[in-house]
């Protein structure tokens, strides 16, 4: 039965990820405006239906690792060893994250999103989203800030280093720098220990 269950989710993560790229490359292709969810159905060979099920909306189809990106993020600060602090987890979190900003991929995939008002405010809902999540995260952390204020700005500059590593020559050098940066503004509002 079990052995069922996992065929059955791996070939929904499949049909997922094929709608996925199906729609980024129509997207590219011909405008994110101009390429409807009929037309994405179609080229995946699935039901409109399918679709929907998959995703919420044709935003989504272009956001497809929202919910991985959120995950990772916390993760980041409540699965970290025990001999990691908090900023040095949320480093290596947004190092692992400028990999991909170097890909070709990732170039098109932000020429999408920059071209949309729509794909835009998406993407800032999805931002504000992770945020919470990542406050709440870091609030929770024995090595958090004593201030709610404190606790919010490390999260959102913990994001904000996303959007400069994604828009620099070198993201690696760019995390680095601003992790630098955070981690001097931050030394007396959390402990370098580590729990």
């Amino acid at each position: 039965m079990d052995s069922q269950v996992g065929r059955r989710e791996r070939k929904k993560a499949a049909t997922r990820s094929h709608i996925a790229e199906v729609a980024l490359r129509l997207f590219a292709e011909h405008g994110y405006d101009e390429v409807g969810l009929r037309d994405v159905a179609r080229e995946a060979d699935v039901a409109v239906t399918t679709v929907f099920a998959h995703f919420s909306s044709k935003e989504a189809l272009v956001f497809d690792e929202d919910e991985t990106h959120e995950e990772q993020l916390v993760g980041a600060v409540v699965n970290r060893s025990a001999d990691q602090s908090l900023l040095d987890a949320l480093r290596a979190q947004a190092l692992h994250s400028a990999q991909w900003f170097r890909t070709p991929k990732s170039t098109t995939f932000w020429a999408l999103v920059e071209s949309s008002a729509a794909l835009r405010g998406y993407a800032a809902h999805m931002r504000a989203r992770h945020e919470q999540a990542l406050v709440a995260a870091i609030a929770a952390d024995p090595q958090a800030p004593a201030s709610a204020i404190a606790c919010r700005a490390l999260a959102r500059f913990a994001l904000d280093v996303h959007s400069l590593a994604r828009d620099a020559q070198d993201p690696t050098a760019a995390v680095e720098e601003s992790f630098d940066l955070i981690e001097h503004g931050f030394a007396s509002a959390i402990g370098r220990g580590g729990r």
